[in-house]
């Protein structure tokens, strides 16, 4: 089913791997990238669970836009191991006008279809989405 705002649609394995994250934790992150010629969204990576932060960092594009999915665990202050999912739209500034335009209207529609996301950010460059900002949201 296309989104009537920007005509694009989720491919199934978005869905799935979303599940997979979310309920058996077989994956520490998700990158999705947005297919203009198919208009659908895709999976682009998928992290083991043994990949940390840095290695969900690094697999972002730095001139393109993406959405991600991160599965952040910590501890809290009553040492209480917990996690939290993170959805994050990173459109960087040296992204294309016309991408940035796509990601931003498919956004919403895109997350609703992931069911059981937690804390959304949205970034534009590294620091807006840095582990600082992930720990402090986490909580």
């Amino acid at each position: 089913m296309a989104n009537a705002a920007s005509g694009m649609a989720v491919h199934d394995d978005c869905k799935l791997r979303f599940l997979e994250l979310k309920a058996k934790r077989t994956h520490r992150f998700i990158v999705f990238k947005i297919e203009e010629k198919q208009k659908q969204v895709v999976v682009e990576k998928v992290g083991e669970p043994g990949k940390g932060y840095d290695d969900f960092a690094a697999s972002l594009p730095a001139n393109e836009c993406r959405y991600a999915v991160y599965d952040f665990d910590f501890v809290t202050a009553e040492n209480c191991q917990k996690s939290r999912i993170f959805f994050i739209a990173w459109s960087p500034d040296t992204s294309r006008v016309r991408s940035k335009m796509i990601y931003a209207s498919s956004k919403d529609r895109f997350k609703r279809e992931l069911d059981g996301i937690q804390v959304e950010l949205q970034a534009t460059d590294p620091t807006e989405m840095g582990l600082d900002v992930i720990k402090s949201r986490a909580s």
